[in-house]
């Protein structure tokens, strides 16, 4: 799979997998390549859930273990203050996308504490499969609605959200 990149304004969201990265790492931000190397040096499958530290500059990598869920049960939501890196080590999921826009309705206001806004529904909706060894960038415009089952219903995954300042971005 070749990485994808999808411009909103100053932003671009990236879908691509990590054994990719030494060719295509020119196009990231420094962060991001950062982030995308720590993925790809470390085994996630024999570390505990928790949260890892990446570097000196606030970047924070989540493991966590879920089973994923229909589609109704996943609330689509942004974020202001981080971008998100979503890498599957394990299993398979959808995610949702779309970008920010005035068309979509607010259900839960921002919560600056946990830097996160939901929203009704993805408009337009769109989604795309994530497979071990592939990865996100979502941007603060990026609105995503992370861990969908596939049609074939719920299944175990296994995957790290990377947290990085967006102030370190610019």
């Amino acid at each position: 799979m070749r990485f994808l990149r999808m411009k909103i304004g100053a932003y671009e969201m990236i879908i691509g997998t990590i054994d990719l990265i030494e060719v295509e790492q020119a196009a990231y931000h420094p962060a991001i390549a950062e982030a995308l190397h720590y993925l790809a040096e470390h085994d996630f499958t024999k570390m505990e859930d928790g949260k890892y530290p990446i570097g000196e500059h606030g970047i924070v990598a989540n493991l966590q273990r879920y089973q994923t869920r229909p589609e109704e049960d996943c609330k689509p939501e942004s974020h202001q203050e981080f971008v998100d890196i979503q890498y599957v080590v394990e299993g398979e999921e959808y995610l949702g996308w779309c970008p920010l826009s005035p068309d979509l309705i607010v259900t839960e206001e921002y919560d600056a504490e946990r830097d996160v806004m939901f929203y009704q529904s993805l408009v337009p909706d769109s989604s795309v499969m994530l497979f071990p060894g592939s990865y996100a960038v979502l941007y603060p415009v990026d609105v995503h609605r992370p861990c969908m089952a596939l049609e074939d219903g719920p299944g175990p995954v296994t995957k790290v959200v990377v947290k990085i300042p967006v102030d370190i971005l610019l």
